[in-house]
């Protein structure tokens, strides 16, 4: 239910440039206590899903229509029938004359309001370009340029930052060159400021306009001495894998995590889901485990990926147990991943591998039974119904008995969307992530074989051998099989790849990017 007082509040917030992580936490507070978002509909759209995200489930979302007395309207008459309103705004509220306007309007009635700071557009966007605007600078917000004092804007001390619409740069340019700035002064043009495809341009101002074809929507030119520094400071652009589209083909559950470990190294990833999780067909077998848990049944309990954790502990709920279920039991897990989910529950295991983590390294430092230091002789492993058996055909060897448990199963999942299969079949991937064999031969299986010039990384040696067996070629394998280790790897395959690049005796034209895909596909 939507909730109603007398009088509701406004909040005007600002949401930043575009990147949801410069969104503040207050900011986040507002739309999490809001009733209405009312946006501009020139946010981007990252942003507002991350919003969106953090707001309540029944909220409203629309787009603010019309001038600033026709929004204020709006927001007032929300407030006023008791509900709380968030007017979400690009970069900062009272950096815009329009906004300003919206809450000089709110501020003469009695209906409560707040503002909420943001990063400003301007100082947000030369940040991630790399182009420090320094202690004394100007920023201009281009709305209308026939109004605009090119004369004061050449004459002032500093450094000049402009935001504007891309149609409106020739204007500007002519402007600034009819005032008596040089033609041969450097400058920065960005386009999609401090998001996933943000692309800057360094030129002189005659050629600014050359330098931002294909650039649309809102630009940040950076005039003065910080541009001279882009080189060394730039930092957004300059990460291993930015632009790089990566082909993430995990469970819907696991995807998340590899999605934002590839964002930070810069990578645009796609999450493809080739795998569905699943409770085994008959629950008699888990059931039983689980009381042959509670009941000393077993030494041990050995985890091989994080799915068995979160099947045994969806079990433990509901026989309403809790981690003293594993009082006088030791776990093993086959890797770091696995145990941090054990961890998570408030329980530390007791074996990882030294070596490689899999079931082999597990198996290679596993202790054989011992009748006078072992009072049991059983060992519990909950795994996929589709997993080899290795590691319990080795712990047989080692003397131990096994209850070998199904505790998940897996199943291919539903293709994907004709787009991203042609996509993959094209090309149109510069990566793709494969962390098991299950999930080679499900997205081969569902969308096809990855085109010759993308990127092959597997997180282990089996996962490796079924990728070479459907013929694909494998470019990347981490030396640990963790999905952090893989993701540094391709990042650190991508910088190799740039600095092969970099050797070659040709020159990129001027605003080309000679880095994330162009060099994937250069180097192939």
């Amino acid at each position: 239910m939507t909730r109603r007082s007398t009088t509701g509040r406004i909040t005007f917030v600002g949401a930043g440039p575009g990147d949801p992580g410069l969104l503040t936490r207050r900011a986040l507070d507002a739309v999490a206590d809001a009733d209405h978002i009312l946006h501009d509909r020139s946010l981007p759209a990252p942003l507002l899903a991350a919003v969106v995200a953090a707001a309540p489930a029944e909220v409203e979302v629309s787009v603010a229509e019309g001038a600033a007395g026709d929004i204020a309207k709006v927001l007032l008459s929300g407030a006023r029938s008791g509900r709380t309103v968030a007017r979400l705004v690009a970069g900062d509220p009272l950096t815009a004359e329009s906004i300003v306007r919206e809450v000089q309007a709110v501020a003469r009635t009695s209906v409560p309001f707040e503002v909420v700071p943001g990063v400003p557009l301007a100082e947000g966007v030369t940040g991630y370009a790399g182009a420090p605007t320094g202690g004394l600078r100007t920023t201009v917000e281009v709305r209308d340029v026939t109004a605009l004092d090119f004369d004061a804007m050449v004459a002032v001390p500093g450094s000049l930052t402009l935001t504007l619409d891309a149609g409106d740069l020739p204007a500007v340019r002519d402007g600034l060159l009819a005032a008596g700035m040089s033609g041969q002064a450097t400058v920065l043009v960005t386009g999609d400021g401090t998001t996933d495809t943000q692309s800057t341009s360094v030129s002189t101002l005659d050629g600014i306009v050359d330098a931002a074809i294909g650039l649309y929507g809102t630009l940040v030119v950076s005039i003065g001495a910080g541009v001279g520094l882009r080189d060394k400071l730039s930092w957004w652009e300059s990460r291993p894998l930015y632009g790089w589209k990566v082909l993430v083909p995990r469970t819907k559950e696991q995807a998340g995590a590899m999605s934002a470990q590839l964002r930070g190294w810069g990578a645009i990833p796609e999450e493809v889901p080739t795998i569905a999780v699943e409770p085994p067909r008959t629950p008699a077998q888990m059931e039983r485990a689980i009381k042959g848990l509670v009941t000393g049944r077993y030494e041990w309990v050995i985890f091989t990926s994080t799915n068995a954790v979160k099947a045994v502990w969806e079990k433990f709920a509901e026989f309403g147990l809790d981690a003293r279920a594993f009082a006088g039991v030791k776990i093993a897990c086959v890797g770091d991943a696995t145990a941090a989910a054990v961890q998570s529950f408030g329980v530390r295991p007791e074996l990882l591998p030294s070596g490689e983590q899999s079931s082999d390294g597990l198996l290679a430092d596993f202790p054989p039974y011992d009748e006078v230091l072992d009072p049991i002789d059983r060992i519990l492993l909950p795994r996929a119904d589709i997993a080899t058996e290795t590691l319990a055909a080795g712990l047989i060897e080692r003397g131990w008995e096994v209850d070998d448990v199904t505790a998940y199963r897996t199943v291919r999942a539903a293709p994907p969307p004709a787009p991203i299969r042609d996509a993959i079949k094209s090309g149109g991937f510069d990566a793709v992530l494969f962390t098991s064999s299950s999930t080679v031969r499900n997205l081969v299986g569902i969308a096809g074989k990855p085109h010759a010039r993308t990127v092959v990384a597997c997180i282990g040696p089996k996962t490796a051998d079924t990728a070479r067996e459907l013929g694909l070629r494998v470019d990347v394998q981490p030396e640990t099989a963790n999905v952090p280790s893989l993701v540094e790897s391709l990042a650190e395959y991508a910088l190799e790849l740039r600095e092969k690049l970099a050797a070659l005796p040709t020159k990129p034209r001027r605003g080309a990017k000679a880095q994330g895909p162009t060099a994937g596909r250069l180097a192939r």
